[in-house]
């Protein structure tokens, strides 16, 4: 958790020219399209206002050479009514413009947050199990905030000043041309100092939102392991280590700070000079009678009005390229691929290899249907075939964490899986619900491969509890049902959830309660295998009181006590427990498995088991040694005839890992 590199956790996207900038932005259209008319609308009326203001200077022409002129006092009444009535129409016009862009940029920035978090949903563990947390939130927040900004503010005015400039430079030359051209001549300095500020600015600017995302990283771990950080002591070397990173990004906010104060020295200096030059030249011109007093003021106000388009280039530029790094860091995550979710054609082999399909329709004869129904008693259950994974980080020298793991489980029937730390037993249990994707070989639910299986199908057969249990901050019941694939948990502090809360309040049942024939609901029945209705009935609102972040107001037991809850409380068909009794004292450990064995009689399961008392729940155990399995038995038979897998259960691991690797290269050799 010590922060020692400014580095980002994650692959970057190498910064290139101004057309990659071009281009990165352009990959926004698919989202702004939908409200493309409202900021259409918006644009125009900016640059209406934007010229209206350009009417200025030559009312103000009019009122010199005219009314002042003549000494008309009611000319100059009429005049400064016009520039009255031409500024309100300008305030007016910007006002509107804010209006219609605010609500649809809104919607924007809230598509791509949706479509961004729904894109983490459907990847791979294995791409967040590369990616930082810290990066990934700033993705979805600081990156999204600064392309609604980008939309709403320097992508119109981009449009805006452009128009004005050109507008207000047309006005100037045809005014008095030669003082239009001492006014254009920083144009060409101007526009080669913009191009190497802009690459200069791209590439601090990546570096400095992908720190912040490091920095949001090291803070949300620091929160999450408080615990951790005091009873160590730690807290002054990590405030010492988030002192160091802080300081790189102060760093690097300066580069950026210091880069844009010089373009913008630039952009400010030289047309001054000009403006400066325009006035002495013209003030010349007035003074041999070549040009009107009228036409002079209205050259120099038109210049003034222009001061700000092109002062606000550089600033501009700065928030259009933090908006296409911010896009850049948007798109590394839209762009991860998605593995497919539709079944994949099944090869020769596996059509030749006689593993039955689930039977579905009646055959057209007895001797077909007698066969296909002895096959599929035979392949039914959880059964994986040579399954070899191997992590797609790990070198390719390395041996893969799985190879050629063979095991049936027969419908029904309990199996625990018993193993050395390291041994794959997580990884193997981590591919049945497709967390990973098996390298080669196969995973079969009841003969159907699971590679061929839609995701929400797969997983709505399959429940697991992980070793940690991890919990959401929500209500026991959110947390809870949150494994019923039959029923809609609303989101905590919705709206759906507060009218869920207000029915089960007066009595309305919504499926957890008690079903139509009286017997306990899934709630209830879920907690009693717990055996957490107890400690869940003595909470201040029972299971509608939050938990917190991480589940962390309660005890470790508690924890894992929900989470297996969570696992059975949808009455799964196939169920795969990772040493989930791990954190229960004997005594809970011993109600949980009496309840548990209820469960286990009506599923088929697979069991991670470090202890005796969690294998005794199993039909049958298999050790998994050197990323096979070696042996399948009963815990009496493997206790007799097994060396390795008496030393594991007689909790000497040394030896277990001994005998194991002896008997793995017998086994090779």
């Amino acid at each position: 958790m010590t922060p020692n590199s400014a580095e980002p956790a994650t692959p970057d996207t190498p910064v290139k020219g101004e057309s990659s900038a071009v281009r990165s932005l352009l990959r926004l259209w698919p989202y702004v399209r939908p409200v493309r008319a409202r900021l259409s609308t918006a644009a125009f009326v900016a640059v209406l206002a934007s010229c209206i203001g350009l009417v200025i200077p030559l009312i103000l022409k009019w009122i010199v050479d005219g009314p002042v002129a003549h000494r008309d006092t009611g000319g100059v009444w009429l005049g400064g009514a016009l520039l009255l009535g031409v500024g309100l129409a300008e305030a007016a016009l910007f006002g509107l413009r804010r209006w219609l862009v605010a609500r649809p940029l809104a919607g924007v920035e809230a598509s791509m947050r949706g479509a961004l978090y729904e894109r983490l949903q459907r990847l791979p563990v294995s791409f967040h199990d590369r990616w930082a947390s810290g990066q990934l939130l700033s993705r979805a927040t600081t990156d999204l905030q600064l392309l609604r900004l980008f939309l709403a503010f320097p992508l119109t005015f981009l449009l805006v000043n452009g128009t004005t400039i050109l507008v207000g430079c047309a006005i100037l030359l045809a005014q008095q041309w030669t003082l239009g051209l001492v006014l254009l001549l920083p144009v060409i300095p101007l526009v080669l100092v913009c191009s190497v500020f802009e690459a200069r600015y791209a590439l601090v600017a990546r570096t400095a939102q992908d720190q912040l995302g490091d920095l949001t990283t090291v803070i949300e771990e620091a929160v999450l392991g408080v615990r951790i950080i005091k009873g160590f002591g730690r807290n002054r070397s990590q405030a010492r280590a988030f002192r160091a990173l802080s300081g790189r990004v102060l760093e690097t906010e300066l580069r950026k700070a210091r880069l844009l104060a010089g373009i913008w020295a630039l952009i400010m200096t030289l047309p001054e000079l000009a403006i400066g030059a325009a006035l002495v030249l013209g003030t010349v011109q007035v003074a041999d009678g070549e040009l009107s007093a009228g036409t002079l003021v209205a050259f120099l106000s038109t210049a003034l009005a222009l001061r700000w388009p092109v002062e606000s280039i550089g600033f501009l530029l700065a928030m259009s390229n933090e908006a296409a790094t911010a896009t850049d860091r948007f798109f590394d995550v839209m762009d991860e691929p998605v593995p497919p979710d539709t079944p994949r054609p099944k090869s020769v082999a596996e059509r030749d290899s006689g593993v039955a399909e689930p039977v579905s329709g009646v055959t057209e004869d007895g001797a077909r249907a007698a066969e296909d129904g002895a096959r599929a008693a035979d392949t039914g259950g959880l059964r994986f075939e040579g399954v070899v994974f191997r992590y797609p980080d790990a070198p390719a020298t390395a041996p893969p964490t799985l190879d050629g793991v063979d095991l049936h489980i027969r419908p029904g029937e309990t199996m625990a899986l018993v193993g050395a730390t390291g041994s794959g037993k997580t990884t193997l249990t981590a591919l049945v619900p497709r967390l990973h994707e098996v390298t080669a070989g196969r995973i079969l639910l009841d003969g159907a491969d699971t590679a061929t299986l839609p995701r929400a199908e797969l997983r709505a057969r399959v429940a697991v509890a992980f070793e940690e249990p991890t919990l959401f901050s929500a209500s026991v019941r959110e947390n809870v049902l949150m494994g019923h694939a039959g029923l809609h948990v609303a989101p905590p502090g919705s709206e759906e959830s507060t009218e869920a809360e207000a029915r089960a309040e007066a009595g309305v049942d919504d499926g957890a309660g008690a079903g139509d024939d009286g017997e306990p609901g899934a709630l209830e029945r879920a907690l009693r295998v717990a055996q957490a209705a107890e400690f869940v009935a003595a909470l201040p609102q029972g299971a509608r009181t939050q938990v917190g972040e991480q589940g962390l107001s309660l005890s470790g037991g508690q924890r894992q006590r929900l989470a297996l809850a969570r696992a059975v409380v949808g009455r799964p068909r196939f169920l795969v427990l990772d040493d989930p009794l791990s954190a229960l004292d004997v005594h809970t450990e011993a109600a949980v498995e009496s309840a548990l064995r209820e469960v286990l009689a009506g599923t088929t399961a697979l069991i991670v088991a470090h202890r005796p008392s969690t294998v005794m729940l199993a039909d049958r155990v298999a050790l998994l040694s050197g990323g096979r399995v070696t042996a399948v038995g009963t815990h009496h038979e493997l206790l007799h005839t097994h060396a390795e897998y008496a030393a594991l259960m007689s909790g000497e691991p040394e030896a277990a890992r001994e005998q194991g690797a002896y008997e793995t290269e017998g086994s090779r050799s």
